[in-house]
């Protein structure tokens, strides 16, 4: 299929319109059969239930062009497992799994056209959301729902490299104990805006939250979670009940013990302690890993021995190991790669 004519290398990260979506809709206890079509509205009731109540979920996950010319995913069954624990949470009807993937497949072969070229920097970026679609007004669970999936074509999203940024340390709490930080609802993303802004501000490119608990261990930032490299090579991710399971923080710290050969190990990480690290990114499906080059808290400035100049050592070869596998320049392991033309 012939590619849009996209000047694929400086389309940014936002949104581009593309051909189709596919749209399916739960009513009386079942889901219908799924569509793809031309039509970017969504028509709801002015107190359909995510307009009241913020009952809505998402995901987002990429499609490539890898260096054979395949059009791939990279492993979408973690993201329908992931949005049918979100929905679990927010006591929404699963959308099966089985049917989210074919509903991606779907909607990236009737988009092709829209999938940059190998080696342009660029992707097809997916998103598949759902949300409570019929009138509510007292507090309780919508009784109908639709679930969708849009893509948009998007840029590099470094422009001129992976240059380390500067976060600060949030006077803000991004999830309570035994609440929704460890799924991905739209509302965990619309408190963070404030925050996000605020640190834009006072220029800084990102926030580090703290537990909410104690305010003494790392969580994530608004959209990322952390991975820290110890001055002996060590790879460490923070654990947590009230962070998101990201699937590219999964898939790194495997690349790591697997084909790096590198100790991994996932564990509480104190604000106290990262002083002691080598090297700090923030990991996530639009940029693979960012590095970070300094942690500012309320005046301290935490400076990582990477510097500011560039990715550090560990923190490239994960880098590039990942991006090998997703374009197809390393082998994958089992799983990992869904082919979709």
């Amino acid at each position: 299929m012939e590619k849009k004519n996209i000047d694929w290398s400086n389309i940014g990260f936002g949104y581009v319109k593309t051909d189709k979506r596919y749209v399916s809709n739960f009513k009386d206890g079942a889901w219908d059969q799924g569509v793809l079509t031309e039509d970017d509205t969504v028509v709801i009731s002015e107190c359909a239930g995510v307009l009241q109540y913020a009952q809505t979920i998402f995901e987002g996950l990429k499609a490539y062009t890898t260096e054979d010319g395949r059009i791939v995913c990279f492993r979408p069954d973690l993201n329908a497992s992931r949005l049918a624990d979100s929905a679990r949470r927010l006591e929404m009807p699963v959308f099966p799994e089985d049917r989210f993937i074919e509903a991606v497949v779907e909607t990236v072969k009737a988009n092709e056209a829209y999938v940059p070229p190998y080696g342009s920097g660029a992707t097809l970026y997916i998103r598949p959301y759902m949300f409570g679609s019929n009138p509510v007004i007292g507090v309780k669970p919508a009784s109908e729902y639709q679930f969708r999936v849009f893509t948009t074509p998007v840029g590099p999203y470094f422009k001129g490299g992976a240059k380390p940024i500067t976060i600060k340390v949030s006077d803000f709490d991004r999830a309570a104990p035994h609440g929704t930080g460890h799924i991905k609802a739209g509302l965990n993303y619309a408190m963070s805006l404030h925050a996000i802004v605020t640190a834009h501000a006072e220029g800084y490119d990102e926030n580090m939250y703290l537990d909410a608990g104690t305010r003494t261990k790392v969580e994530e930032t608004g959209g990322a979670n952390f991975l820290f490299v110890t001055k002996d090579g060590k790879v460490v991710t923070p654990k947590s009940s009230s962070i998101l399971p990201s699937i590219t923080r999964r898939s790194l710290m495997y690349v790591a013990k697997e084909y790096l050969g590198l100790e991994t190990e996932e564990r509480e990480v104190f604000l106290s302690e990262l002083d002691d690290f080598a090297e700090c990114g923030l990991c996530g499906t639009a940029a693979v890993i960012s590095p970070v080059g300094k942690i500012v808290d309320h005046g301290r400035e935490i400076c990582f021995a990477s510097g500011m100049e560039k990715m550090g050592p560990v923190t490239q070869k994960l880098y590039d190991t990942l991006t090998g596998i997703q374009m197809g320049r390393l082998e994958a392991p089992e799983g990992w790669i869904k082919e979709i033309v």
